[in-house]
């Protein structure tokens, strides 16, 4: 089964004008989407209104932007006006980012999470589709008779989620349409499209609905060693700097003994050592690396596991010659 594709910059060292001919260049190959990611570097927003005045076609999502830093009228404000300026390419990826960017970077209390993107969800829809929001519709703000004051271009703006605990991934079956995974090993896909299952039965939703979209590291050369090598950084960095989620998914799908020693040695301040010391398993459990026709082959593997969306990490900091020599290795067309 071939998957659609999506493509994702890093947020760090992020080169505007590479990523915006970087999007010009997906467009023309056929990729589905560009997923422009936030931080505490730039906005996402207004990043995405920069490609979409620039091109024509490519799906304009974010990837991810968290509950906490904006109101869910703002959001729904945002969303709707980025799909009006691109005629109808907006795509919401939405998250809960952590406690410590939340409340150290953005002052914000990092309360009930799940109830919060449920709300949010549940006011961006009503507002979408232009009517007044209720008191009832939220438990942790006091909401009045607001509407929005133009027409979304659209009233049904895709949500899509990312997120790693079940309660989390079943509510994804009650209200979005897709489930963005980070880092999940591919092979164990079915164990969290079931617990979307679980959650879209509930309430009457068909499961086959709601779209997986993993993001991915896809990294096709021809060395296969250093094309994991590449990926090394980004998996420690995950497991021993992002909290203990990563951490806690990589041990329940068997990976214990590798994120034990990546996480002390990442702990002990040894980067580099913490790096070399992810598994090639590991990497080729989350991530795609070998020659280009290799890295095809995986993708449609991928596909037949359940993926309808890859959202392929592009690398970090690299000049665009290599990141279109990337894209066009494993472009749809």
């Amino acid at each position: 089964m071939t998957a659609k594709l999506g493509i994702v910059p890093f947020w760090k060292q992020y080169d505007r004008k590479v990523v915006l001919r970087t999007a010009k260049l997906a467009e023309d190959l056929g990729y589905h989407s560009i997923w422009i990611p936030e931080a505490w570097s730039y906005e996402q927003f207004q990043l995405l209104t920069e490609i979409a005045v620039n091109t024509k076609r490519i799906g304009l999502a974010t990837g991810i932007a968290n509950i906490f830093s904006r109101s869910a009228g703002l959001l729904a404000m945002s969303a709707a006006t980025l799909d009006e300026i691109s005629e109808g390419r907006a795509i919401l990826g939405l998250g809960t980012s952590g406690k410590n960017v939340v409340e150290n970077f953005h002052g914000v209390p990092y309360k009930k999470p799940l109830t919060r993107m449920r709300e949010t969800i549940g006011v961006m829809r009503t507002l979408w589709k232009g009517e007044r929001l209720t008191p009832e519709q939220s438990t942790l703000a006091d909401l009045r008779h607001f509407k929005l004051e133009m027409t979304p271009t659209r009233p049904d703006i895709p949500i899509y989620v990312a997120s790693l605990q079940k309660k989390a991934i079943n509510e994804i079956g009650r209200s979005a349409d897709g489930w963005v995974p980070t880092f999940w090993p591919y092979q164990n896909f079915k164990d969290g499209m079931e617990w979307v299952a679980e959650g879209a039965r509930e309430v009457g939703r068909d499961p086959a609905d709601i779209e997986l979209a993993p993001f991915l590291g896809v990294v096709p050369i021809e060395d296969v060693d250093f094309a994991r090598s590449m990926m090394k950084p980004m998996v420690s960095f995950y497991i021993g700097g992002m909290g203990t989620y990563y951490y806690d998914m990589f041990c329940r799908f068997g990976f214990k003994e590798n994120a034990d020693v990546v996480r002390d040695l990442y702990n002990e301040g040894d980067r580099k050592k913490a790096a070399a010391a992810v598994s090639d398993d590991l990497v080729d459990a989350i991530a795609i690396c070998g020659s280009p026709e290799h890295c095809r082959e995986k993708l449609a593997e991928w596909g037949s596991n359940g993926m309808g969306l890859g959202l392929v990490n592009l690398p970090q900091g690299a000049p665009y010659e290599m990141i279109e020599g990337a894209l066009k290795a494993v472009a749809p067309a």
